[in-house]
This record gives C-alpha cells, structure tokens and sequence, in this order.
C-alpha cells in the first residue's frame, strides 16, 4: 500500500458519463485560461522529465492521476503505483489506463514500453487538455511550438516521437 501526503483538490478524471458535463472537475480544468493550463502541464512534464532521468516508466497515468486545487491553482500527481523502474516489454497485451492516453505500444504484446511510452503519454495529456483530444490544430489552444510538440510526442510511429522526454520538456518550454 503506499499512503500519499493529504492535498486538496477535485480528481479531474471522471467517468466517461460525466466527462463532458461543464460542471465535471474535467470541463472546469479544461475550462481554465490556457495559460494557467500550459503551467500545470509543465510543471506534469517537468516531473516527469525528472522521473525519467531516475529511471521509472510511466505506466497508468490519466487524468485520474491528477487533483486540480481549483483554488490555490495546483496541480497534485497521485497514484503512480504501476510505474515501472526501467525499461520492459509488454507482457500483457492492452495494458492498464484510459485508452485516450495510451500510446499504441501499451496494446501490443511483447512491444517495448520506454521513455519514447511516456513522451506519447504527456503528448496526450496535452491533447486532452488543451483541445478536444484530438490533434486537431485547430481545437488545440496554444501556440504552434507547443501544438507541434504534443503533435510528435503522439506519433504512432516510435521512430518519428521525439526522442526523450527532456526533448518533450525542453520543446514544451521553448513553444
């Protein structure tokens, strides 16, 4: 069991039935000026480039792993219990977590699951965040640099992702 320091703040993940109610802890992040958004997330990414560097994997990490004080305006990250210290390979097939932040390796058995998983991943917490969860330019409410960072970080193809998540970071701070 792992006991987390006690933090205020509403869980933004919610079940897919209320996921678009505008009074959904979600919708009211997702609501927020951008750049109070593009902050939280960096701090998100910055935390994991650290992560990283320590040798843990992200593994089942969505919105549920997050508390949003909605008056303080912190982000808390909870439940990281599945990370994973170094790389693996998929042993499972469709790994645990929301389809909406999974890269396409977590549903291939046998596929690596590294640093290139968790740069898809915060590529998507940008996505859901900042747009409608897809990579719609349109839909996305920030600059170009930072649209083109969570664009690569989510392609499907590892080759073509950025290739670290101190890149991911790095391009997120420049955007």
């Amino acid at each position: 069991m792992l006991a987390y320091p006690w933090s205020e703040g509403e869980l933004l993940g919610v079940s897919r039935r209320e996921r678009d109610h505008p009074e959904s802890p979600f919708q009211r992040f997702r609501s927020l000026p951008s750049e109070t958004i593009r902050k939280c997330l960096g701090q998100l990414f910055d935390l994991h480039a650290q992560l990283i560097r320590a040798g843990w994997i992200a593994v089942d990490f969505y919105d549920g792993c997050l508390l949003f004080d909605f008056v303080g305006e912190v982000l808390h990250v909870i439940d990281l219990d599945m990370y994973r210290q170094g790389a693996f390979h998929n042993e499972m097939g469709r790994m645990f977590g929301s389809s909406r932040f999974m890269a396409p390796e977590e549903f291939e058995l046998g596929s690596a699951i590294d640093e290139l998983t968790t740069v898809f991943t915060m590529g998507r917490t940008a996505l859901e965040f900042l747009s409608d969860g897809s990579l719609d330019r349109n839909a996305f409410r920030g600059p170009e640099g930072l649209y083109d960072v969570a664009a690569r970080a989510c392609e499907p193809n590892r080759d073509l992702r950025l290739a670290s998540m101190s890149a991911f970071y790095e391009g997120w701070i420049r955007g």
